[in-house]
């Protein structure tokens, strides 16, 4: 896909067109697919969930889709019921799961990230699994990939990244990001020309994440290049070991 195309597309049909570029190079989504998209209600799943409805013609393969929201018991930051109304527009059953994540922590530990991603990825599989899907799609782009590789790199020292096709040896179910060529700007544009609003995180343990730290040096280092950050992700399919399969 020529840079031309990028610059003159419309932001939904730019997401339309690298979400089956990334299906059909990286083999995300195969004929009866039952796809399970883990819905937050922000602005990535909820693009995520709109562009994997839109996307079917294109890929030619009959698939199904449903969604889940996981709830917990310290962050409301999704309008579950306008969330459910939007995506019904768009054919995808919709469901939610409480998890209580702080209730699930044993004495003495404290409430983080990683503990609470932990948990809601568990649920996301049990329920999967419990119900039939063979996939699960995430709502992760570009950048978010990008960034787990530095951030693997300079705080674990390990050659390591967010694979964008994961089949779990454990579980009869694989992970899958279909958004992966999209930077998150991309994703803005999108939502902004269909209408999807995004709702503002509330949970408090997010706010200085070693994330965000990490987007602010890739930035500064690409100059916020989506051209850089894409000969990126694909230095990191093309070695001897693929890092985004996994």
């Amino acid at each position: 896909m020529g840079d031309r195309f990028l610059r003159r597309a419309g932001a939904s049909a730019i997401a339309q067109k690298l979400a089956v570029k990334a299906a059909m190079e990286r083999g995300l989504i195969r004929e009866g697919d039952r796809i399970l998209i883990a819905a937050s209600g922000g602005k990535d799943s909820t693009v995520l969930a709109w562009a994997l409805s839109a996307i079917r013609p294109a890929l030619k393969a009959g698939y199904e889709l449903a969604a889940l929201h996981i709830s917990t018991d310290f962050c409301a930051c999704c309008k579950k019921s306008a969330l459910a109304q939007r995506l019904a527009e768009w054919g995808i059953p919709f469901n939610d799961l409480f998890v209580p994540v702080i209730g699930r922590l044993k004495p003495g530990e404290k409430m983080n990230c990683y503990w609470c991603s932990t948990q809601r990825r568990a649920e996301l599989l049990k329920y999967a699994i419990g119900n039939g899907f063979n996939k699960i799609a995430l709502g992760h782009h570009l950048d978010d990939i990008v960034e787990t590789f530095f951030m693997n790199l300079c705080n674990k020292g390990e050659l390591s990244a967010m694979p964008i096709l994961l089949k779990y040896r454990k579980y009869p179910v694989s992970i899958i990001r279909p958004l992966a060529y999209l930077e998150e700007r991309q994703i803005i544009e999108c939502a902004d020309e269909q209408g999807i609003l995004s709702n503002a995180c509330t949970c408090p343990y997010g706010a200085n994440s070693k994330r965000r730290d990490m987007r602010r040096r890739i930035a500064a280092f690409t100059g916020a290049s989506g051209a850089v950050k894409r000969r990126i992700l694909a230095a990191l399919g093309s070695g001897e070991r693929d890092l985004l399969a996994e």
